[in-house]
């Protein structure tokens, strides 16, 4: 089996299960975006949720992990999300 533990700093940490650039809070990201996506259904399809999602989690990442180059993807998927819903 696999180690996916790697040590960051002082302290050991599980880069498949809780990554730090997902972990830097009381909740992880992935929990917040089940959170927000709860009734998202109502109103966005399936692809425009993805890309929402999507933009989120870079967001939710850029300051610890790849700074502008989230920005720009997270943006891509916006731009892809505004274009999709103003089509529908």
């Amino acid at each position: 089996m696999e180690d996916n533990n790697k040590f960051v700093g002082d302290y050991e940490t599980d880069l498949v299960n809780q990554p730090p650039h997902y972990n830097k809070s009381s909740i992880e990201c992935i929990d917040a975006m089940a959170a927000m996506s709860e009734s998202a259904n109502e109103v966005l399809t399936a692809h425009q949720a993805y890309c929402w999602q999507n933009a989120f989690k870079y967001l939710w990442r850029f300051p610890y992990k790849n700074g502008a180059e989230d920005l720009k993807k997270a943006q891509w998927y916006l731009d892809r999300l505004l274009k999709d819903f103003e089509e529908s």
